[in-house]
């Protein structure tokens, strides 16, 4: 780090903080510290209690914005190196002190006592955030993330020869759509074919990804990850209990009337039992009832939907639709499927 990146004598540290993350993303560690540095060492009382909040806000989502981005860049082709790199960065140098240094903040905050109109739930996430704060998980989390990049690989190398071209998986799904019973259990079997021949490395990846998630419950005082991840995802408005009630209810009413709809499938389609390839993702393959009826083609490509997409929030809400078209022309989304995403 250059010394013209510090702020100079006198000057207010969050004046020289960026506003895009685009100008921030690059940022070593070091460069970042001195803002967290500023917010633990300011006085906190209840007239900068706005202020000082406005700055942690602003830091916060330029690191969690910079996580997501280098995350979506390596997801969008996991068999980019540079990517991959640029995101165990992220991994290894910043989020293990930022989440460090959040947690400093986030106890200041709470043992400051200070509140305002419209914290109330803000503050009852930051206790349960800070409650489960533990130094030992940091590495955990890290290694918890890379084991998900495993897996990104794993499944984005997943393709099949079909018609002579070498695809992607997602790319047969228009296939299993379609009308011909007999090219959809071919499309099925071959896709399936090409899952299981992962079975022993996602097998392995998930033993080595359950035991890390008991080490990170138990150091943090739960006594399983179920419980972990319940606070962690700060689900305060239903249990586990309201979870199995609502199960026992789909059993009881959806179940049943699934299998009804289900048998008239089967009737219409003439045949003594439906298959895998008579559903797609749980819904019939076919489009409609009607004999003959072709399957939908709503968009013909990736970009085709981004634009249709974006007509339709633009007429439910301008701002969204605005903020939308951002994230098209920044390369936030992404709706192609290809070898290595």
């Amino acid at each position: 780090m250059r010394a013209t990146d510090l702020p100079r004598q006198g000057e207010c540290v969050f004046e020289t903080l960026p506003t895009d993350v685009r100008a921030f993303q690059e940022w070593p560690w070091d460069r970042i510290a001195p803002y967290y540095a500023d917010l633990e060492a300011r006085p906190l009382t209840a007239a900068m209690l706005d202020a000082w909040l406005a700055d942690w806000t602003r830091l916060s989502f330029l690191i969690y914005e910079t996580g997501a981005r280098r995350h979506l860049a390596h997801t969008q082709d996991t068999t980019n190196a540079e990517a991959e790199a640029a995101f165990f960065r992220y991994l290894d140098e910043i989020r293990p002190p930022a989440a460090s240094a959040e947690q400093a903040l986030k106890l200041k905050l709470l043992a400051s006592g200070l509140t305002r109109e419209g914290l109330d739930v803000p503050l009852r996430n930051l206790r349960a955030e800070a409650d489960l704060f533990r130094e030992d998980n940091l590495p955990l989390l890290v290694e918890e993330s890379k084991l998900g990049s495993r897996y990104d690989k794993t499944i984005g190398a997943q393709t099949v020869t079909w018609e002579g071209r070498e695809v992607p998986l997602p790319q047969l799904r228009p296939v299993l759509a379609g009308t011909d019973r007999g090219q959809r259990e071919t499309v099925w079997r071959l896709m399936a074919e090409r899952r299981l021949a992962d079975r022993a490395a996602l097998n392995d990846l998930w033993r080595e990804l359950h035991g890390l998630r008991q080490r990170i419950a138990a150091n943090a005082g739960h006594a399983d990850y179920r419980s972990y991840a319940w606070q962690a995802k700060q689900r305060f408005d239903y249990s586990p209990a309201d979870c199995a009630t609502f199960h026992d209810a789909i059993e009881a009413v959806c179940v049943p009337a699934a299998t009804r709809i289900y048998e008239r499938h089967r009737a219409r389609l003439g045949v003594a039992s439906l298959r895998p390839w008579d559903l797609t993702n749980g819904e019939f393959s076919r489009p409609c009832d009607a004999p003959g009826t072709q399957p939908l083609r709503p968009y013909r490509d990736g970009g085709e939907l981004l634009d249709k997409s974006a007509a339709i929030l633009d007429r439910v809400d301008p701002n969204l639709g605005g903020q939308y078209r951002t994230m098209i022309a920044e390369g936030l989304l992404d709706a192609e499927n290809r070898k290595g995403k």
